[in-house]
């Protein structure tokens, strides 16, 4: 399934993101009613290109993990915090020609940016209504508990607690009423840039799966 967005919360981002550097709109992907989200930062090049989460190389990794806690990508809903994929705009000399070029690499999304889409997410994650959520990297544990998260003290830990929602004049976050599991996660590409976390990944993966087991 593949949900669909109030029109209002869409042009309410479409509106605050003029003039930023952001291309496409990859809505949110899963079981209706999923007992587990995934939560990204942000769509790459290949899920921009494709309308669905996941499916570059860092998707391709996030599906090896799963599998080690013994699920599916059917069994996942998955998105990210910001629907669109954040670029930044470069130029190089190509090494063939000696020519300038302009290149537009991935980039992480900013503060404000995740700010602009916290609505949009906050009527995503109401609406799907999972037990269990799974930020992937610091951007999407940071949206969830706040700055002082960090996913490399906290995971592969679960906890059970409120998370941020947007205040109604959309300034800032506050602390929600109901409580989800938050079990944070490395982002695939984390190992993928640091091979030495590899190990830690694939074992925070397989005791999720352990863990699910037990609640």
């Amino acid at each position: 399934m593949q949900i669909k967005y109030p029109e209002q919360l869409v042009e309410q981002v479409r509106q605050r993101m003029i003039g930023q550097h952001l291309t496409g709109f990859v809505p949110g992907m899963g079981p209706k009613h999923p007992r587990i989200v995934l939560l990204g930062e942000a769509p790459g090049r290949k899920e921009a290109e494709t309308g669905v989460p996941f499916v570059g190389s860092s998707g391709k990794e996030l599906m090896k993990m799963i599998e080690l806690a013994g699920l599916t990508r059917d069994d996942v809903y998955i998105t990210s915090v910001v629907r669109s994929r954040p670029f930044s705009i470069r130029h190089v000399k190509d090494k063939k020609t000696g020519e300038i070029i302009e290149k537009h690499p991935n980039r992480t999304p900013t503060k404000k940016e995740v700010l602009a889409y916290a609505q949009l997410f906050d009527w995503e994650i109401k609406t799907v209504n999972p037990q269990i959520l799974v930020p992937l990297g610091n951007t999407s544990l940071q949206r969830l508990l706040g700055a002082q998260a960090n996913v490399g003290k906290m995971h592969g830990q679960p906890v059970q607690t409120t998370i941020q929602e947007a205040l109604p004049d959309d300034s800032g976050y506050q602390m929600g009423d109901h409580p989800y599991w938050v079990y944070p996660m490395y982002h695939p590409a984390a190992y993928l840039y640091a091979p030495r976390l590899e190990p830690t990944v694939r074992e925070d993966w397989h005791q999720f799966g352990k863990w699910l087991q037990q609640i």
